[in-house]
């Protein structure tokens, strides 16, 4: 124990068996009597309590493929693991790989005997040791551990080599860094003054732990986990656990810690490694640590949920989903990888960066900035940008960046965001792109959740980094006084990495090797429209074919002008050769964009290419008044006019096609993880509205050069568990494969999976979208498989009603959303009003009547709204799963405020 620290008084009482419990059948308990540890600190026999599903299996006459052994941590007790004992019968009674669960009380601790006795972290290992021989395991064994008890069942697993064959943690931790103190509630909880009232007198340290679930637990199941520790004469073992955590390498612990940490990076084993975000002790450095010494682990992190990992996500279902593809029969197959899937890179010989090195002698314009800093339009040609990047790119290795360091950039679009970009990728770091139009708290998840080495900021993305707690060394775009470069922790300027990058090269060194093709380039995140924004992981062969197929679609490259109103887009614009300009807009609100900001964009670029989200086209339309003649003919030599992110009107492109008359006005359809998939012009959509359908949805084209597009099937309960098919008329899930598809998903192993489950190429992804393929092989795109919606007639898609809905006069934009219980789901339409309403409401008798009419399903309740809730970064996606909750409260007899 550490100088100071002071021993945890401790009661003795036997082991028990549970009362009755939710969630937990009496049949699995077990009551087990261990001999004493040879050379242990107890040198009594000791009586555990545990659950046990052999019986369980014995009963359904399976026989077990190994066993997953389950160790809870502080102040938690083998109820923790309650829904992996009973998903794991579930799986066995269905014919799947049945495993045995045990899942234990550690001693002090739940049920199991209170030995009186101090039990430190050597002892509690040898203690799990002791009850694995009593039990008579003899493999194979898969560890699973949760908080301290993650440490316990890894230390049991490198102790026992011949026995395991994978593990798996929920918020553990194996090392605690030398610079970095403990976490701030286990350095409360430490005080000599508090330990003991803390953690045994009270039950604060136990309250606490539950108080921190998300979402909060039932009653019952807070008092189940209660249960065992009523009385301080109960709770000795919770301070003992505290007491026994290692501060430092004086602790008598430390040297066992130490010990195991060493053995964890030398284990050869499958790993999956489960995490709750929002844990206030066991932060993300901790899972960084695990990651590096098990790079193989298959990660996934649970958005939203925090410490009590299996009562925030469904770890059980993850857990078993993960033994059945690494370990379906208790045993690696032959051959199989124990990581991500490699599949099949793209072929893109050409870098990145090859059209800056074609053009670094050229003085015309590669950018164009509408808004520079200080004011007015800058231009900056092939030369000054290429020199700039090679400049930053040699700074960033004088400062320390390397290869495979992750970058997070949080500047707005334009030079300094281009610069930036182009020297990380080419110096092989990854840039992590998480642009503004999250919002801040979809981007602080981004950027916690990517774990950048570095952030790139402007003042704006410095203050936030260093307000909320941003991990990365940073470097600023901008000189910063003294006071505020430390206050922001800032250790260099972009401008002053340059001046060293050209000192280095003038002094004749050169840029690092160029990376290869299957090298992580970047991390773009996804919108957050439907859920948190994921993290989309491209090597530099995907962005390669991403340019690739652009350029090869709308013949955009070397000489074109590129007006881009979405900054993924625009970042694109160097790789193609194409003159960029970024318009006067604020990038996290694409309706602020205006038709007069449009024009001045295209003269000055003298562009020919014009990309905007759907939202700022209805702002472009919604301002042409304010266009003069000079206005008017720049918009008219306007080639190509492309808008995608959401679904687009053949009157909103109609309408924009007036401003550009002498465009082809394209609607591509794709995705974060597959930027360009099909692509439709206006007459295609025009023919396609004349065509009709009985299921409607947005017609998207045809898939692009080397994009083949399939549909999963949806079953009765809205699943798409069909056969893959290219058969007309048949809705289901849209899958596509293409060599530009995303590499996978960072740290979210299960949606990985889930988006490639049942696909056997490895650009293959099922993309979340529903709909069918007509008899031309058009895809025609009906809303989210999330938003599907169970009636009682059947599946029903949201986007044809809305359609039809939004034919309606006096109705703007529709968003149809399913209330109730799966397979009684009523549809439910919240309707933009013209003029817009005040408030929201029921809407008027003559409007329902009207909106159900053209429904063209049954409608349960029309309500009005004065905006439709929309994603932040298009402004554009109606926000069904809210809808949903909305409609829900307020047709429940909630209180009838904004969706």
């Amino acid at each position: 124990m550490t100088a100071g620290l002071p021993r945890v008084a401790a009661s003795t009482a036997p082991a028990t068996q549970p009362p009755s419990l939710p969630g937990l059948d009496p049949a699995w308990s077990r009551l087990v009597t261990v001999p004493p540890v040879p050379g242990g600190t107890d040198s009594a026999a000791r009586t555990w309590h545990l659950l046990d599903t052999a019986g369980s299996l014995a009963a359904l006459d399976v026989e077990p493929v190994g066993t997953l052994l389950c160790v809870h941590g502080n102040p938690t007790w083998s109820y923790l693991w309650r829904s992996v004992l009973r998903t794991s019968l579930e799986v066995a009674a269905t014919g799947g790989p049945a495993w045995r669960v045990v899942a234990v009380d550690q001693l002090d601790m739940g049920f199991s005997e209170r030995t009186g006795l101090q039990r430190g972290l050597p002892q509690r290992v040898a203690d799990l040791g002791a009850l694995t021989d009593e039990l008579g395991l003899t493999g194979p064994v898969v560890t699973l551990g949760h908080d301290w008890g993650g440490v316990v069942s890894l230390g049991w697993a490198v102790d026992h080599p011949d026995l395991v064959v994978g593990v798996t943690t929920c918020n553990t931790a194996v090392h605690q860094p030398d610079d970095a103190p403990i976490p701030a509630p286990l350095r409360l909880a430490l005080r000599p003054g508090l330990l003991g009232r803390a953690t045994v007198h009270t039950p604060a340290f136990l309250e606490t732990t539950l108080a921190i679930a998300h979402p909060k637990l039932d009653r019952p199941v807070a008092d189940a986990f209660r249960a065992p520790y009523r009385g301080a004469h109960r709770r000795g073992g919770i301070g003992g656990f505290v007491a026994d955590i290692p501060v430092d390498a004086r602790h008598d612990s430390a040297p066992e810690l130490d010990r195991i940490a060493a053995g964890v990076a030398a284990l050869d084993v499958p790993a999956l490694l489960l995490w709750g975000p929002r844990d206030p002790v066991f932060l993300e450095r901790y899972l960084d640590d695990l990651a590096g010494r098990l790079p193989h682990a298959d990660v996934h992190r649970f958005e939203g949920a925090g410490h009590l990992l299996p009562e925030d996500a469904d770890v059980a279902g993850t857990v078993f989903d993960w033994l059945g593809d690494r370990l379906p029969d208790g045993h690696v197959p032959a051959g199989a990888e124990r990581g991500l899937p490699a599949g099949t890179e793209a072929d893109a010989p050409r870098p990145l960066w090859a059209a800056l090195d074609e053009l670094r002698e050229s003085d015309d314009p590669a950018l164009v900035e509408m808004a520079a800093p200080g004011g007015g339009v800058r231009t900056i040609s092939w030369r000054l940008l290429a020199r700039r990047i090679d400049e930053v790119a040699a700074g960033l290795v004088d400062v320390g960046v390397r290869a495979g360091d992750r970058v997070s950039l949080l500047v707005t679009p334009g030079a300094d965001l281009t610069a930036a970009l182009y020297a990380c990728i080419r110096i092989g770091a990854t840039v992590v792109v998480a642009d503004a139009g999250l919002g801040l708290r979809g981007l602080t998840r981004a950027v916690k959740g990517a774990r950048p080495d570095w952030v790139i900021g402007a003042l704006p993305g410095l203050a936030a980094a260093r307000a909320l707690g941003w991990p990365g060394r940073r470097i600023g775009t901008l000189a910063l006084p003294a006071p505020a470069r430390a206050a922001l922790r800032v250790e260099h300027t972009l401008a002053g990495v340059a001046r060293r990058g050209a000192r280095r090269l003038a002094a004749g060194a050169t840029l690092p090797a160029a990376p290869s093709s299957d090298v992580p380039a970047a991390v773009l995140f996804t919108s957050g429209s439907t859920g948190p924004a994921k993290g989309v992981v491209y090597t530099h062969g995907q962005l390669g074919a991403v340019r690739d197929v652009l350029a090869a679609q709308y013949d955009v490259g070397v000489g074109t002008g590129l007006v881009a109103g979405f900054a993924p887009f625009a970042l694109l614009g160097p790789a193609l050769g194409a003159r960029s300009v970024a318009p006067d807009m604020d990038v996290t609100a694409p309706r602020t964009l205006t038709a007069k900001a449009v024009a001045d964009s295209v003269a000055a670029a003298d562009a020919t290419v014009v990309f905007l989200s759907p939202a700022a086209i209805a702002n472009v339309v919604a301002t042409a008044s304010a266009l003069g003649d000079d206005d008017r003919a720049a918009l008219g030599r306007v080639r190509l006019f492309l808008s995608a992110g959401a679904p687009v009107s053949a009157a909103l492109l109609s309408a924009a096609t007036e401003l550009m008359p002498n465009a082809s006005a394209h609607t591509p359809y794709g995705m974060t993880e597959g930027l360009l998939m099909t692509d439709v012009d206006l007459d295609g959509i025009r023919d396609a509205a004349s065509a009709g359908g009985a299921a409607g949805g947005v017609c998207v084209g045809r898939p692009a050069a080397g994009v083949t597009v399939r549909v999963a099937p949806l079953s009765a309960s809205g699943a798409p568990t069909g056969a893959l098919t290219d058969e007309p008329e048949v809705t289901g899930e849209v899958v596509v494969v293409a060599p530009h598809v995303r590499d996978h998903y960072d740290r979210l192993w299960r949606t990985n999976r889930a988006s490639r489950l049942g696909l056997d190429h490895a650009r293959a992804h099922r993309t979340g979208d529903v709909g069918h393929l007509d008899a031309t092989g058009r895809l025609w795109v009906e809303g989210r498989l999330q938003h599907v919606m169970t009636t009682p007639s059947g599946v029903q898609t949201p986007v044809g009603p809305e359609q039809r809905i939004e034919a309606v006069p006096g109705v703007g934009r529709a968003g149809v959303a399913g209330v109730g219980p799966a397979g009684t789901q009523q549809v439910v339409a919240v309707v933009e009003t013209v003029p817009p309403t005040r408030r929201p409401g029921l809407a008027p008798s003559s409007l329902a009547a009207a909106v159900r009419r053209a429904a063209g399903v049954p409608v349960a309740a029309v309500l009005v709204v004065p905006v439709l809730p929309t994603d932040i970064r298009h402004n554009s996606k109606v926000d069904r799963s809210r809808l949903a909750r909305w409609a829900t409260s307020v047709l429940g007899g909630g209180r009838m405020v904004r969706p």
